[in-house]
């Protein structure tokens, strides 16, 4: 007789879930308390184990994400709390995180501003990082922010970060702000609205819509985040940004239209664009 375990995956495998043996190694691991490296396909269970394994594979048959059941997923080096009210986080945007680490190694008492934080994995991981700096993180859902908040203390940053429930289409959303900031990173809503139905099931139907819709274009947010962070960067400061497929060079042309200078375009692990990187000019002294 087939494991329980071998059941599992062959029946992730009907559903054609990719990776059906990893996620069920993740969904023993989590009922059990133990790391992945430690479940194998003979591992028994209670009978209120299996119920509990059994209530997860039904949700994934689904296609409801599986870091959305098991309510954490790592990111970069750290994990995090998700749940449908945050985009969760992915490997593409780790880029976005290391190039933001680059620059921000060699300022001192860095601030950083996260537009769109969700989960706060992007400034939450910066700031684990680096612990002379501090930040603002600012997402227009106040559902994120909570989970935002709670990574925040799960990580041990909270004393370094505020949180503003505020969106950047806000007529007073600078004033909101109220600071300047050496680095701005954002990972926008991206898609274009008519491309959502397009997407799949596992992300129309689980991240929020928020986190997803860019506008007609795709490209509304960029184009308002442009407008806006030269008031809220000093001189000088950085803006990262994670960038759809095909976007980055339009992204790029977007702010240097508002005086900004491209310093990079950087790909991700399977060689898209995916992170745009700009620099405010410095302003010339007058009494020079």
């Amino acid at each position: 007789m087939e494991s329980f375990f071998i059941q599992i995956v062959q029946k992730l495998a009907e559903a054609q879930i990719e990776n059906p043996r990893l996620e069920a190694r993740l969904m023993f691991a989590e009922v059990l308390h133990r790391s992945p490296s430690e479940i194998f396909q003979d591992i028994s269970l209670t009978d209120e184990e299996n119920k509990k394994v059994e209530a997860m594979l039904e949700q994934r048959l689904r296609h409801k994400p599986l870091d959305k059941i098991l309510g954490h997923r790592e990111f970069y080096k750290y994990e995090f709390k998700v749940s449908e009210d945050v985009l969760s986080p992915r490997p593409d945007t780790e880029i976005l995180v290391e190039n933001a680490l680059e620059i921000l190694k060699s300022i001192t008492s860095a601030k950083i501003l996260d537009l769109g934080c969700g989960s706060g994995c992007i400034i939450e991981s910066l700031l684990k990082d680096l612990s002379f700096a501090s930040g603002c993180a600012v997402d227009i859902s106040g559902k994120a922010l909570a989970i935002a908040k709670e990574n925040a203390d799960n990580l041990a940053v909270s004393e370094r970060i505020r949180f503003v429930n505020a969106g950047w289409f806000d007529a007073d959303f600078v004033t909101k702000i109220g600071d300047k900031f050496d680095i701005i990173v954002s990972n926008p809503p991206y898609i274009p609205s008519d491309d959502i139905k397009t997407l799949d099931r596992e992300v129309k139907e689980y991240d929020p819509m928020l986190a997803l819709d860019g506008g007609k274009s795709g490209y509304e947010s960029y184009e308002q985040i442009a407008k806006i962070a030269p008031q809220l960067l000093q001189d000088g400061g950085y803006v990262l940004l994670e960038a759809g497929i095909g976007q980055a060079e339009k992204i790029a042309d977007i702010f240097m239209l508002k005086g900004f200078k491209l310093l990079k375009i950087a790909n991700d692990l399977s060689g898209i664009a995916r992170c745009v990187i700009l620099q405010k000019a410095v302003a010339e002294n007058k009494n020079s």
